[in-house]
């Protein structure tokens, strides 16, 4: 599976996190792919909840969210996290704006915990890089 996510935007979200810490390039990546991963799931289960309702337009509601923010406050496009939606859902079901929105809303607070996490055991490490291990290994500790 190729990511989706395009560099830049994730490697803002892991620097913003990082606290003058370096980033490797490495972490970056992971962090985009552990991205993905997390918006094919929460995709696939708005397609469940879709489907109860006996729809096949996914909605914000499916992802747990109220109301969409302004897709301006975030970092994460809207377009690619389409795309990530599509990943594990079959390709007749639709994904209304709000529905994108809501998405690209959830992935950037899950990037920003993980990429925060992963910043403290870097330290931790005694550190001055936030390396795609630290990352998995937030992952593993809290899975």
């Amino acid at each position: 599976m190729s990511v989706e996510l395009p560099f830049a935007p994730v490697d803002s979200i892991i620097r913003r996190n990082a606290d003058g810490l370096r980033v490797s390039q490495a972490a970056a990546e992971e962090l985009a792919t552990r991205i993905q991963d997390r918006g094919a799931r929460l995709a696939a289960g708005a397609a469940e909840e879709a489907t109860a309702d006996g729809r096949k337009t996914l909605m914000a509601a499916d992802f747990g969210v109220s109301e969409a923010v302004d897709p301006e406050t975030l970092e994460l496009p809207v377009a690619p996290v389409d795309r990530i939606a599509r990943l594990d859902i079959d390709e007749s079901y639709r994904v209304s704006m709000d529905a994108r929105i809501a998405l690209a809303q959830l992935l950037e607070a899950y990037a920003d915990d993980l990429a925060g996490a992963a910043a403290t055991l870097a330290r931790h490490a005694d550190r001055r890089t936030v390396k795609a291990e630290d990352i998995r290994t937030y992952i593993e500790l809290v899975e």
